[in-house]
């Protein structure tokens, strides 16, 4: 069974098929987030700290970080921005941690004072990328994603994304790299341009699982782009994506529909025993006013279909 270890100084956590799928708090990232940007420039970390914080309470089994707050010389700006990033949430937080930067300096950079066995997201089938990162993975022993595009860019044939992926996983094995260490981002496409994204993922999250025995990750909020509510749609898409066999995604786990989502899942797909976990986290859930509303006037609207003798069951809970 495929296990990717990763790790803080304290605490040790696996991504793998058969364990509880693994939220990584993806808050920590100032792409989209130009207060975050400004602040991180201007040596502000007050927002940092308190999403780290935030994201562990809420149920992060780790967190991701990026500080790329510039496109303006990011070799020479970001290294010393990640590094300082990564030790204060180290010193904060003791989940282990995935270092995020499309620049090869700064992954080095954080490699360099990260504590434990990171994550280091991420690499891509480009020939430069791989000649840069892989030596890197090689010589620190730490796993990597692998996302699934090249020099051509991000295919939108789902057999074209497996191949780059298989490509990755070849070339990571002529370093010394052993498939557990490899964790591909499939490449989610947005379900309100392509009708057929979340069909796309699921038969290519399988491919990835029995054919390269690879565990998965994905930027969860990638499905539901330009669509209103988009958090039913990430919370309706967790449970199907891990049914298919994901393994991680890089979310915001202080949603509550969505963390409900992969706790639900975990009980469904056997790796919350006993629903041990489930019952922790929920046992004391009282649900808001509007959702109690709403199942009064469900009562209500139903209670002439039930005395007529066939109703639907219902469980107590929301």
């Amino acid at each position: 069974m495929t296990r990717t270890i990763v790790a803080s100084a304290t605490k040790e956590v696996i991504i793998g098929f058969d364990q509880p799928f693994c939220v990584i708090g993806e808050r920590i990232n100032p792409t989209g987030r130009k207060k975050l940007a400004a602040e991180m420039n201007a040596g502000n970390f007050d927002t940092v700290k308190a999403d780290a914080l935030a994201q562990v309470a809420a149920g992060a089994s780790m967190l991701d970080i990026n500080a790329g707050v510039t496109a303006v010389n990011p070799n020479e700006t970001e290294p010393p921005l990640l590094v300082k990033t990564l030790q204060m949430v180290q010193e904060l937080v003791d989940v282990p941690l995935t270092i995020d930067s499309s620049v090869t300096a700064a992954i080095q950079a954080g490699l360099e004072v990260a504590k434990g066995r990171p994550l280091v997201n991420s690499v891509t089938g480009e020939e430069e990328k791989l000649e840069a990162i892989l030596p890197l993975i090689k010589k620190y022993d730490v796993p990597v994603v692998a996302i699934s595009n090249d020099e051509t860019g991000i295919s939108e044939d789902p057999d074209v994304r497996f191949a780059v992926a298989k490509k990755i996983v070849e070339r990571a094995a002529d370093f010394g790299i052993k498939p557990e260490d490899i964790v591909v981002d499939p490449l989610v496409m947005p379900i309100g341009a392509m009708g057929t994204a979340g069909e796309q993922v699921f038969k290519l999250v399988r491919r990835l699982r029995d054919e390269l025995k690879v565990n998965t990750t994905c930027g969860l909020s990638n499905i539901s782009f330009g669509l209103p509510h988009r958090h039913g749609i990430n919370a309706a898409f967790l449970p199907m994506v891990i049914g298919a066999g994901m393994t991680s995604a890089i979310m915001n786990p202080c949603r509550p529909q969505e963390m409900e989502a992969v706790h639900g899942a975990n009980v469904l797909n056997g790796t919350d025993p006993n629903c041990q976990n489930w019952i922790m986290t929920y046992r004391d859930h009282k649900p808001t006013s509007s959702t109690s509303s709403a199942a009064a006037g469900s009562e209500a609207s139903s209670g002439g279909r039930r005395r007529g003798g066939r109703a639907a069951r219902r469980s107590g809970g929301e």
